[in-house]
């Protein structure tokens, strides 16, 4: 037995375990369409919290659609976060024909925050809700989805419901790539086991539904102001609290275009990307010398093996590639975005490496118009 069979059967075996993985997980995610919008004669007053920085495009349609909810005890508050386009003006024109909407108006960040995050506390500082949603100001929900939401949180005692937004996604390659972010998403955070284990968390921008006492007892968004990524750690707040938390997949319910094109993904994770490895190189230069073997290895292997090597990296990419499928089964994406599968794991490593050049470069990250240094990103980090 040589290098070739023992790196072919290693890199087999680990494709394997993946997909085993990513299959027995999926089966156990629930959809938020599959519980009943029964909410009772006296549903929980519900406060919906979004942030809008520049966002006149999208803005409108995003208010549209929460006001068109049919949640009979609700409020929405939207903070216009120092826009310096017509997001504000359009806020309160909405307001103006809703009374259930509320607008926040924001001309300066405090030192120590981060825009989205201050944003979002001082929203919740005048909810009135006994829940809160906190959402991002481009997502769009069926009239249904809080009726669901709160019911199954009320009915299972759950203190943080996660909703996986369905996303709207029309370039094949960013497709492809986004399959590629699911996996390692799910790899890492395992949101299948969020219910039932302490070590699990989860959260998400698009919809992370909180019980206000909970939010309130683990010091909320105040505790997570300098975290890039706050709506996952928002999700370990609550499960390092000992609040309940679930997962819920959103097909139906809540959708959300993230980004256009793979430029913009790329650009918008540049301030993503150093967060996601705890500001720490070795987890980055650790996870790229586990991804470029176990992706790539079974290419170079078809070209150079022989015998049962071959055959194992031939094993090896046809498991992969079922990996994708389990997961685009679940999308409503094209199946002929997989033609870029080959391309996603070296584009994804490119992605992450590029916004943690870039954040060392300029020793700290640029968001929603604010420098923030990293050395006192580093200091924010839980």
């Amino acid at each position: 037995m040589n290098f070739e069979f023992w790196i072919s059967l290693i890199v087999c075996l680990t494709t394997l375990l993946v997909l085993a993985e990513i299959a027995v997980g999926m089966r156990k995610f629930k959809c938020l369409h599959e519980f009943a919008p029964e909410i009772g004669a006296n549903p929980p007053r519900l406060s919906i919290i979004v942030s809008a920085l520049n966002e006149a495009n999208t803005i409108e349609p995003a208010m549209r659609s929460l006001l068109a909810l049919n949640y009979p005890n609700l409020e929405i508050i939207a903070i216009n976060d120092r826009s310096t386009d017509a997001t504000g003006a359009i806020l309160e024109r909405l307001s103006q024909a809703n009374s259930a909407l509320r607008v926040l108006q924001i001309y300066k960040l405090p030192a120590g925050w981060l825009g989205k995050n201050h944003a979002l506390h001082e929203g919740a500082k005048v909810a009135s809700g006994d829940f809160l949603l906190f959402t991002d100001a481009d997502v769009m929900f069926d009239a249904s989805a809080l009726n669901r939401a709160v019911a199954h949180c009320q009915n299972h005692a759950l203190d943080h419901l996660v909703v996986i937004a369905e996303l709207i996604v029309k370039d094949r390659l960013l497709a492809a790539i986004m399959l590629n972010g699911y996996i390692s998403l799910y790899l890492t955070l395992k949101p299948w086991k969020a219910s039932t284990s302490q070590k699990h968390y989860m959260g998400m921008g698009a919809f992370n539904l909180v019980r206000t006492s909970a939010y309130r007892k683990v010091g909320g968004h105040e505790r997570l102001a300098l975290e890039v990524v706050d709506d996952i750690m928002l999700g370990k707040l609550m499960k390092a609290g000992g609040f309940s938390q679930e997962v819920l997949q959103g097909a139906g319910m809540v959708a959300v275009e993230w980004y256009r094109s793979t430029w913009d993904m790329v650009k918008g994770l540049e301030k993503n990307s150093y967060a996601m490895c705890d500001y720490q190189p070795i987890k980055l230069i650790f996870v790229t010398s586990i991804v470029l073997p176990v992706r790539y290895w079974p290419w170079v292997g078809l070209l150079i093996a022989t015998g049962a090597a071959w055959w194992l990296c031939l094993a090896a990419l046809a498991m992969s590639l079922a990996t994708f499928v389990v997961v685009l089964r679940y999308t409503i994406w094209s199946p002929w975005c997989l033609i870029y599968w080959p391309l996603t794991g070296i584009i994804s490593l490119a992605t992450i490496w590029r916004g943690v050049i870039l954040t060392w470069i300029r020793g700290g990250v640029i968001w929603r118009g604010t420098k923030y240094s990293l050395a006192e990103l580093k200091r924010g980090h839980h």
